[in-house]
């Protein structure tokens, strides 16, 4: 028996975003899910098909591309050699050679026009440029989706570390109390993309949607864990501390920065928001929830 559903093709369907989609998508069964990867012989998620591509080849990216409705496109900014607005462009171009009808782009906000150059946070900004040339190409429909901080970054590269007092937790940059990250599960992305892959007629004339679910400071965030039986400590160190601990540490450093006089969102938050929550196919999942189930307590 054919299978005669809409192809919908997902870059990055290895990681955490692309992955993401790939099981909303597949989970609401309305298209036919077409995993991106430049290496598909690994791949044993749950897409449909499964083809090889690369953002640095756009040729690649037309060939996987073809055949498809719709198109899921992020960038990769540990990618060396390639900036990820170059990225984003090769992806437009390619979507367009192929004839695509839909296409959702995972940007981020524009630091340096938002704050007025007071902070440079390349990996949101390169994003965010590749978002005219989206404008520009002439999708029947497309769409924008900014995910905010993940709650995974908890067990990844921000789990919590040893401080120099002898408890765990976080050295950060910034005010524990600032209420001012955007955050929520990656898997919330995936909801909302499939949503706004249902929905052209509301999401596809340009529409920016988070899938943010809370607005918290990382002592918000603290309070939480402590209360499910974690030790946690906060630390605040100067930036220009902070922007020697790892490689990247600076843009990391600005970027806090940016989220305490803007948010992490910016200005246009709340509809955002909004709108993601109107059409996603999966509720919002909060903190306190994300924790119990991916963070057990040892006790300690």
């Amino acid at each position: 028996m054919s299978d005669d559903r809409p192809v919908i093709a997902v870059i990055g369907a290895t990681g955490a975003q692309g992955g993401a989609v790939v099981r909303a998508l597949t989970d609401r069964g309305a298209f036919r899910v077409r995993a991106i990867t430049r290496n598909p012989s690994t791949y044993t998620g749950p897409a449909d098909e499964v083809r090889a591509a690369d953002l640095a080849d756009p040729s690649s990216l037309e060939a996987a591309f073809a055949g498809a409705h719709g198109v899921f496109a992020m960038s990769n900014f540990t990618s060396e050699g390639l900036d990820e607005y170059t990225q984003g462009r090769h992806a437009v171009e390619a979507a367009t050679s192929a004839g695509v009808r839909h296409f959702i782009w995972s940007t981020q906000p524009n630091v340096e026009q938002i704050s007025s150059g007071q902070f440079e946070v390349p990996h949101f900004t390169d994003k965010a440029r590749v978002d005219d040339v989206v404008r520009g190409a002439g999708f029947e429909s497309f769409t924008f989706v900014i995910p905010p901080f993940y709650f995974e970054n908890f067990v990844s590269f921000l789990a919590p570390q040893p401080l120099p007092d002898g408890s765990t937790g976080w050295a950060l940059p910034i005010p524990s109390s600032a209420r001012v990250v955007h955050a929520a599960s990656i898997e919330d992305l995936g909801g909302v993309v499939a949503g706004a892959f249902d929905h052209p007629d509301t999401t596809g004339a340009g529409a920016y949607l988070s899938s943010a679910a809370e607005l918290v400071s990382f002592e918000d965030f603290a309070i939480t864990l402590r209360a499910q039986g974690h030790s946690i400590s906060i630390v605040e160190v100067p930036s220009a501390i902070y922007a020697t601990f790892y490689p990247g540490a600076d843009e990391m450093a600005q970027m806090m920065g940016y989220w305490v006089s803007h948010t992490y969102l910016g200005p246009n938050a709340d509809e955002q928001i909004a709108a993601a929550r109107r059409v996603s196919t999966t509720p919002s999942t909060d903190f306190d929830t994300w924790a119990a189930g991916h963070m057990a307590s040892t006790g300690s």
